[in-house]
């Protein structure tokens, strides 16, 4: 396949002796080895298996930095501030998208890639935990961030970035001590879901393909992505064709310029920016295919094409009651 996707390009970062001290093979301590100050609070030291080995946190986290991009929603949507952030290239700035507005009140860093992470910046905030479920750093990188703070990396048998989104929010509020919370707030996310599906009967049995076009192809998100999964909550699932070309070894299926006709579905989601926006519209051969010619292409802006990426606790409400209209619209 010319030209792969790759997470980042789709869902689109103490001083310098101390750090040395930190990362060094005979100093510091693994993510697995309990801390000083330790607690008896219920259910700590939480124990937490994941793709680089076990993670113990003593006591509940209270100075969380965060290397996940969409790990902050969480974080923030159970009250607390995340001293770090890297998020998606949607937001720039602060890496938080409008479904978390007004949550985010103290400093934030702002990091650059969470695959190539300044581990001295991560140490000089002095955090008691690191969050990196939904993200794609390495063996390596998880090693140094360990000498810093015990690291929630992504579970086990996940792909970069794609870590549930349930999981990540209870393992997150685990974390915390805030499990009670975290339970509410993924029941309220997948509420979100059942109560459209109820309300939309039109979506039952329906195909629905998102995709993201890149390099004068298409890549079609399966429901291991975020994107994919957003649809497929909504009762929308992949056409035959499509389906039969998922592997399950990628978060996308790949779709060539001489191939648009196997994105004909039901419904057709493509996620646009700026850059991307008139050129789909203006695709002689994607136009012709029926479900445009119906009326069933749905571009939506860059919030909504943001909280399907995010598919977090806090962006799905967002996403949802601003997609579903269209959706439904789409299949009139």
């Amino acid at each position: 396949m010319p030209s792969p996707l790759n997470r980042r390009h789709l869902l689109s970062a103490a001083g310098a002796a101390g750090l040395a001290a930190l990362t060094g093979c005979g100093g510091g301590r693994s993510s697995a080895e309990p801390a000083a100050g330790a607690t008896d609070v219920p259910g700590f030291p939480f124990r937490y298996e994941h793709r680089f080995g076990t993670t113990l946190v003593p006591a509940p986290a209270q100075r969380v930095a965060v290397l996940g991009v969409t790990d902050a929603d969480p974080l923030l949507a159970l009250g607390v501030q995340p001293l770090t952030n890297t998020g998606f290239t949607f937001y720039p700035d602060k890496g938080l998208g409008p479904w978390a507005a007004g949550l985010q009140t103290g400093p934030l860093l702002k990091l650059g890639s969470d695959a190539d992470v300044n581990v001295e910046q991560v140490a000089g905030v002095a955090p008691d935990l690191i969050l990196a479920l939904v993200s794609g750093i390495d063996q390596a990188l998880y090693d140094k961030l360990s000498a810093v703070a015990p690291v929630l990396a992504r579970p086990e048998g996940s792909t970069a970035y794609g870590a549930d989104r349930t999981a990540t929010t209870l393992t997150i509020a685990r974390a915390l001590g805030r499990e009670d919370e975290g339970e509410e707030l993924t029941e309220a996310a997948d509420a979100a879901f059942t109560d459209a599906v109820a309300a939309h009967p039109e979506f039952a049995g329906k195909t629905g393909l998102v995709a993201l076009p890149y390099d004068g192809r298409y890549g079609v998100f399966s429901p291991q992505d975020a994107r994919g999964a957003f649809m497929e909550n909504l009762g929308f699932s992949l056409t035959p064709e499509v389906a039969a070309l998922d592997t399950g070894e990628s978060f996308f299926i790949d779709v060539s310029a001489e191939r648009l006709d196997l994105l004909d579905a039901d419904v057709l989601v493509v996620l646009t920016d700026d850059s991307t926006r008139t050129g789909v519209e203006q695709d002689p051969v994607l136009q012709r295919l029926p479900v445009v010619q119906r009326g069933g292409l749905v571009l939506p802006d860059l919030d909504v094409r943001g909280a399907m990426t995010y598919n977090s606790v806090l962006s799905v409400p967002y996403g949802v009651s601003r997609l579903v209209p269209d959706l439904s619209a789409a299949l009139a």
